[in-house]
């Protein structure tokens, strides 16, 4: 490997640093700027699902967020605590010991280290073509759903009702709808002008901060609105004062005992944050058209997690909705989740006082942009369109994303997207085919309107031959002498086949074998070059003949006419090929018909 690739691989961030001029890192600071004042209530909120201390969650997105923008891939991702990894943490540490207890933070910093531990290893050992398995579909129904997830989380604040935090879709639309009469009406008119400063910025002025500057409109309401009215009238919640300083060196409890016990809790949850990493990092990648390394993006979340274990953070992994804001805000690389954290460290350091004015109806109104800014309403109509297999891989994987915890979701919509696809490779299609051009072996079309030739039948397979595929192809090359005894002879044209396996190989054999014993003989045209080294590396070349294999540029049908039976050639009255033409004279239809037909 060349020196240079080997200095990226260790360095990644050297691929995207020349990049930054003025213009990128003004693009960066806002971005930044914007995403570290949403770090504020989430790392806060993150903490307390999880168990931890307040703190912790800010902790979790400062130093984590920034090893991670340097060694992973993605340009717009930004890792930190998020939901899931927060539920997941609790539900698997809290019955170990009680949370918020000296006991369980150590226990949840062990746990982050060896998050981190398996997350390098597998980017290390270069498997992230995992990730190759989540489809595109499987994305868009998984970002449709968290945007629903993240819209559902903020509706409390958006409307000023009183709705259990970490209750479902359902029960949200269920509280809403029994508490219309109780909507707070200045809560929700911050909000709502929150939102409408974002949409009209950005559409009026896209070069303006439109985040912030909504930020600041909402902000100022609220204030105008407490003064008018007063708070106890209004109702208009902050995220109140903070006082946090440096993220301070932690010990992760190392004992034999500890590590033994947390092994599979740590496997899990090191797979579940990869893939809501990898799966963030590709849908905001469909949007910015920039390729995801999903083996350097392992070994940045890895490192992010190993360094969070000693520096008061707990696991981490990719966030929908600042990576969703990083984007939106127009950040141009990395730099811009490096600022973010240490946006949110000034904050914490210089302005925590005056989170106490940045009111809960603006964030919310914020964050419902993000949400809405996530569903790809033109991809989705696409695959509604395109395909119906498609299109309930998109349904299940979002109905499971609202109804399941969000692993589950990836995990059945892969599996549905495996199922689907090993469905289709294992039915390939086998096309009746006849020449394109009577006279010159240039392809084959399946409308050229020809008939049959009577003792040569000729197909076309689209897709490999391997061991799923083998009884389909098995029944459908039986299936032709069934249909017409007479087509002993079979043409396999070979130009779609890019595998053979063994099975594969097998079946060719035991085709060849059946149709010489019938009288005829199976013959290949245009086999490529990797499947034609399985079939002689197994001895199927050999079974099949060597005289029976064709490739571009041969005369065919010159070759098997010599094969074919000559007396049912001399009464033959469908002559489709140009060597039939001599015998008794031409087939005048056949051959009108064929001359007919555009080449």
């Amino acid at each position: 490997m060349p020196t240079s690739n080997w200095i990226f691989r260790l360095l990644p961030f050297l691929r995207w640093w020349p990049l930054l001029n003025r213009q990128t890192i003004r693009a960066d600071a806002i971005a930044g700027l914007t995403g570290g004042m949403v770090l504020v209530p989430q790392g806060v909120a993150f903490a307390t699902i999880a168990g931890m201390p307040p703190e912790y969650g800010l902790y979790a997105a400062m130093l984590p967020a920034i090893v991670a923008a340097l060694w992973g891939s993605s340009w717009h991702l930004v890792s930190g605590p998020t939901t899931a990894i927060s539920i997941v943490v609790f539900a698997t540490m809290s019955p170990l010991a009680s949370p918020g207890s000296a006991e369980y933070v150590g226990l949840v910093l062990t746990l982050t280290l060896l998050v981190g531990v398996f997350q390098l290893v597998l980017g290390v050992l270069r498997l992230g073509t995992l990730v190759n398995f989540v489809s595109h579909t499987v994305v868009v129904g998984f970002t449709t759903g968290a945007a629903l997830l993240i819209a559902a989380s903020q509706v409390r604040n958006f409307f000023g009702i009183d709705i259990t935090r970490g209750a479902s879709v359902w029960q949200v639309l269920d509280g809403l709808a029994h508490q219309l009469g109780q909507i707070n009406p200045y809560i929700t008119l911050v909000a709502v002008v929150t939102v409408a400063c974002s949409v009209l910025v950005r559409r009026w002025g896209p070069k303006f901060p439109h985040m912030i500057a909504a930020l600041l409109v909402g902000s100022l309401l609220a204030a105008l609105l407490n003064h008018w009215f007063g708070n106890s009238r209004t109702g208009i919640g902050s995220i109140g004062a903070l006082s946090i300083g440096l993220p301070p060196f932690s010990h992760p409890d190392l004992t034999f005992e500890t590590i033994q016990k947390l092994v599979p809790i740590a496997m899990a949850v090191a797979l579940l944050a990869l893939t809501e990493a990898v799966s963030i990092s590709r849908a905001v990648a469909l949007k910015s058209g920039q390729r995801i390394d999903g083996n350097q993006e392992f070994i940045g979340q890895g490192l992010s997690n190993l360094v969070g274990a000693f520096f008061s953070g707990y696991a981490s992994s990719g966030s929908f909705n600042r990576s969703g804001l990083n984007f939106d805000a127009g950040a141009r690389t990395p730099l811009a989740a490096i600022l973010s954290a240490i946006f949110l460290l000034l904050i914490m350091l210089f302005l925590a006082p005056l989170a106490a004015y940045l009111p809960l109806p603006a964030m919310a109104g914020i964050l419902f942009v993000v949400a809405w800014g996530l569903v790809d309403r033109k991809q989705i109509v696409e695959i509604f369109h395109a395909s119906r297999a498609e299109t309930a891989v998109l349904l299940a994987t979002f109905v499971a994303t609202l109804t399941l915890d969000l692993e589950f979701a990836i995990y059945i919509g892969v599996l549905l997207s495996l199922m689907l696809y090993l469905n289709r490779t294992s039915r390939p299609p086998l096309e009746d085919v006849k020449p394109a051009d009577p006279q010159h072996i240039m392809g084959f079309s399946t409308d050229t309107g020809l008939p049959d030739c009577p003792q040569l039948k000729i197909v076309r397979l689209n897709g490999s031959i391997f061991f799923g595929a083998v009884n389909h192809l098995q029944e459908a090359l039986q299936m032709i002498d069934e249909r017409n005894p007479a087509h002993r002879h079979v043409l396999l044209v070979a130009s779609g086949i890019n595998f053979v396996d063994l099975a594969g190989a097998h079946l060719l054999e035991q085709e060849a074998r059946r149709r010489r014993a019938m009288g005829g003989a199976l013959y290949l045209f245009n086999l490529k070059s990797e499947p034609m080294e399985m079939l002689k590396r197994s001895g199927a070349f050999h079974e099949i003949g060597a005289d029976n294999f064709f490739k571009l540029g041969d005369d065919v049908f010159h070759t098997l006419y010599q094969r074919l039976d000559a007396g049912i050639c001399s009464g033959c009255t469908v002559r489709i090929f140009h060597p039939c033409k001599g015998v008794n004279g031409p087939a005048p239809k056949a051959v009108a018909l064929a001359k007919s037909r555009p080449h």
